[in-house]
Parts: C-alpha cells; structure tokens; sequence
C-alpha cells in the first residue's frame, strides 16, 4: 500500500503527463481574499470575475459538487465546485477530485454568492493547479506538538498557528517604531562593518572565520558598531544608530542567542543621565505602539512601565542581596558566598571581574523593575567614563525589567589615555584565559587622540521584545539555528543531510519530465 507521499508523487507523474506545468511561475489574481471578504457587498451586487491564488486547507466532496476552503496570507474563503460547470479540460472536475490535495496551491475564477448559512463563498467557473505539495500537512486540529519540531519545521508552525504569525508581524512593527522613535528624534541610521580585524564594544566570544581575498582571519561583530559609531562621533556626526545583526559565539538559553538584532544609538554632547531619560521614552514608546499597553506580565512578575522608574546603585544592590562589598572583596571570599548559594559559574579564565559579574547575575533576578542599575565598578564597563565623584564605579546604566538588563548605555569613554590603560589591563585578562575580555584596538585609541565630544550610547537587543513577547528568545526568532537532523559525513568529511527515498524519487521526476516545452501548460 503506497504512503500518503507516495501517493502525491503518483498524481504528479499523472499530471506531468498530461504535458501541465505543475509549478508554474505566473498567475493572474485580481483579488486578495481580505479585499473580497471587505468588500463582499458590491463585488457580489456588481457581479465581479473574481481570481483568487492559495493553499487549499480543506476539501469536502459530494457526488458532483465541492466545497473547500482556500487560503493566502491573511484570510481564507470558501469555494463552491459544481461538476456541470466545471467542463473544461484538463482542469476539469475529474482533475480536481482526482489529482488536487489539501496543500496544494490553486489560482481559481468565480463569482460570489452566499450560501443558505450566509457563508460568503466563490462559486468557480474554472480553476488552475499553481504549486503540487508532495507531503501532506500535519492534521489541521492539532498542528505539529514537538516543540523541537515546531522550531525545525517553523514554516509548518507558522501555517498551522496564529500566535507565531502574529509575533512576526509584531516583531517587524517593534524595531520598525525603535527607527521610527530615533528617526523622529533626529538620529542618522548608518551601517558599520559586520567583518572585523579587531572586535570591540563588549566582552563576548566572537565568531572567527577567514577572509578569503585578504587571505586574513577576521571576527564576526560583537557590537553594533560601537567603535565604528564612536568614530562617526569623532568625525563630526552627533546622532547615529545601527540596527543589524550581531553575534557572539556563546552558550544558549531563554535569554541568549548567538545570532541575533541589535540596535546601539550613540548620541553627542549629552551624558548617561540624558541617555536614560530617552532610553525609558523609548521603552514607553515601543511598548504601546507594538503591544497597545505598558502593563506586562513577565514570568513571576507583573511589570508596569508608566510606574516611576527605579535608580538601583550596582554595589548597594549586591551587598542587600549577598553581604558582599564588591569594592572590599577579593576572589576568595566571593567564590566562598557563590558557592554558599549555589550559584554555577565557568571557571575557565575566572578572575575578580567575572566573579562579581556573577553575583550581580544572582541578584537581579530578584528586581522586578523598571528601573535602571547604575554605579557599576570600573572593572567590568572598560569602555564607560568614570564617575566624577568615584573613579571606581562609571557613568554605566542598564534598564532592569522581571530580573534581568534589557540594554546597556554609558558615557563613553573619550579619554584616550585612560581608554588605552583600560584596553591594556583587558588584553592581560585575555592572555590569562578570558575569552570575554576584550581585545586592544590601536586604531580607535589612535582615532580618539584626535578628539571625541562628550558621547552617550546605549544598545539593546531582541531580548526587549521577547520579554515584552513574555517568550524565550529563541522562540521569538523565525528560524532559530538548530543542530542538522540526520547528519552524515561522506568521504570528504563534509556535512550532508539523508534525503528520503521519496524525495531522491519527487526530485528524479522533475528534473527528467519537467523540461517545459513550448505549448505546455
């Protein structure tokens, strides 16, 4: 007994025979089914030649009449088949009952009418197979259930689920009205290199390939383009951000990718206070434009963000929660109290920076915000301006909502001297096996000993949005990477995926009878 796949593959050498195209590449629509369904009325009064294209979603056959349902990307309508009228070959009503299946995308002509349940419908005059599916749809009621399945097949889970449509769309909308906002505040959009001799901006692993032409090893960016940004600043541009994709060749969980958006604004002549104060009318802005409200419900905690926004000193905010003085500790003692409260942490390359780190990570998960986390020690923010009244701590804040930083803002740095000290004691934390620390760049110190303004910047990713989404980042990426299903290694120890049987058969066919000649159709 064949397989439903197999099945398919029969109809199709079927219809190849009949010398039809069964992948098309034109068709000739008139409507989308929303204007239609919009504007049912007078297109139904005024007798209108509707052409619809689709995916049919379900078909239901009685005798010598049938109804389905065809779908694009917004809506789905109901269609009316009827055998009399349907006579014309080879897309008669034999070719519909016999060759078409749920899945199958169809170009149909009719007109409206509504049925006696007052369903609009299209009653066909003639239809024309666009695109043969050759593997069936999941049972429409219950979708794909795997959820490492559902990510693998997102375009499945996009079909069959709402919710996931709805996201992307959302999701475009979210950064569309972050370049809106920006825009609208008079902030130039650039593009800065995604290729890089020297990564900078952050402390994260990069991703490192080879430039084939310059015959050179270079990273993939860590930022979005701080140093190139700052170096815009420099040459005498005062607002300019960047939204693009980033990566960092670290672990995976619900709240980081490896490949992912970013968007860094930096802004001249203005300091960390100010940049706050756009950072909380940006979140304000975004979070009722996109999502219509700015009371969220994330994880354990119900968050509104028209409440007064919160100032929560970094060294304060550690000692509360942990008894710690991060600026009268050493390594020991705070490697004492993380495993006192059993907090995991990478000792590879472990010193006093990722120490503290770690211990701030455990009590932020205690803040449910909003607010912003400032005073963070000069150790760990080697890019920020020191505090004028404390040069242990820098002129650092980073929005904090349900327990974690959604962004990060300074005032830059723009001392050289102190920039290239700062880059120095990074450089020693990488030769020791800190592979988060960040490397020297020359050519920014040597770009800055010409002069930088004042400058405040401030970067945010996706996370934003997933969290407002109240899912996990991974969720909210259309198609997040996955590990490959079925791998094999051939002789020359490349990658390749295991076809099946029926699709070496479905690619075999095609590829033999599919050579369009003229005439066909």
């Amino acid at each position: 007994m064949l397989t439903e796949q197999e099945t398919r593959l029969e109809k199709l050498k079927k219809i190849i025979s009949q010398n039809i195209n069964p992948y098309p590449a034109s068709v000739k629509r008139t409507h989308s089914i929303k204007k239609v369904l919009d504007n049912f009325d007078q297109l139904f009064k005024n007798e209108t030649k509707i052409i619809l294209v689709g995916r049919l979603r379900s078909i239901r056959l009685h005798g010598g009449s049938c109804f389905a349902h065809l779908e694009d990307e917004k809506e789905k309508i109901q269609l009316f088949f009827r055998k009399d009228v349907l006579s014309n070959k080879p897309f008669d009503y034999n070719f519909l009952k016999d060759l078409i299946d749920i899945g199958d995308f169809i170009e149909v002509e009719g007109t409206l009418f509504l049925t006696k349940r007052e369903e609009k419908t299209l009653l066909i005059n003639s239809f024309k197979l666009i695109s043969k599916a050759l593997r069936p749809l999941p049972e429409k009621w219950h979708g794909i259930q795997d959820e490492e399945e559902k990510l693998r097949k997102r375009y499945l889970d996009i079909l069959f689920n709402p919710e996931v449509r709805e996201m992307i769309e959302k999701k475009a909308k979210f950064w569309n009205t972050v370049r809106a906002f920006l825009i609208k505040k008079g902030f130039l959009e650039v593009e800065t290199p995604i290729l890089e001799n020297v990564t900078g901006g952050a402390d994260a692993r990069p991703f490192l390939t080879h430039h084939n032409a310059l015959d050179i090893d270079v990273y993939l960016r860590i930022s979005m383009g701080e140093l190139w940004q700052k170096r815009l600043m420099i040459a005498g541009f005062e607002k300019t951000f960047e939204i693009g994709r980033q990566f960092r060749n670290e672990g995976m969980d619900a709240e980081h990718l490896q490949d992912y958006t970013q968007m860094e604004f930096y802004w001249a002549y203005v300091d960390y206070k100010m940049g706050m104060k756009l950072v909380e009318e940006l979140f304000k802005n975004v979070a009722q434009e996109v999502f219509g409200t700015l009371k969220f419900k994330i994880g354990e905690f119900d968050i509104d963000l028209d409440k007064k926004w919160e100032i929560y000193d970094y060294r304060e905010t550690v000692k509360k929660y942990t008894g710690i003085d991060i600026l009268k500790t050493n390594i020991k003692k705070i490697e004492e109290k993380l495993k006192e409260l059993n907090i995991k942490y990478d000792t590879k390359g472990f010193n006093i920076t990722r120490a503290i780190d770690n211990l701030w990570k455990y009590c932020r998960k205690q803040i449910a915000g909003p607010g912003f986390l400032t005073g963070v020690p000069i150790a760990i923010s080697p890019l920020a301006k020191k505090n004028e009244h404390n040069p242990e701590i820098t002129q650092r804040f980073q929005p904090i909502i349900a327990g974690t930083e959604l962004g990060n803002g300074y005032s830059e740095l723009n001392d050289p001297v102190d920039q290239a000290q700062r880059f120095k004691e990074q450089q020693k934390l990488k030769e020791a096996g800190d592979e988060e620390a960040q490397m020297y760049d020359y050519d920014f110190v040597e770009a800055m000993e010409y002069g930088m303004p004042p400058v405040c910047g401030f970067g945010m990713s996706e996370r934003v949005f997933s969290f407002l989404m109240n899912k996990t980042s991974r969720e909210c990426q259309i198609f997040p990477l996955m590990k490959l299903k079925n791998q094999l290694t051939d002789n020359n120890q490349q990658l390749t995926i295991k076809k099946s049987k029926e699709t070496k058969i479905a690619v075999a066919i095609i590829n033999k009878e599919l050579n369009l000649k003229p005439g066909k159709k």
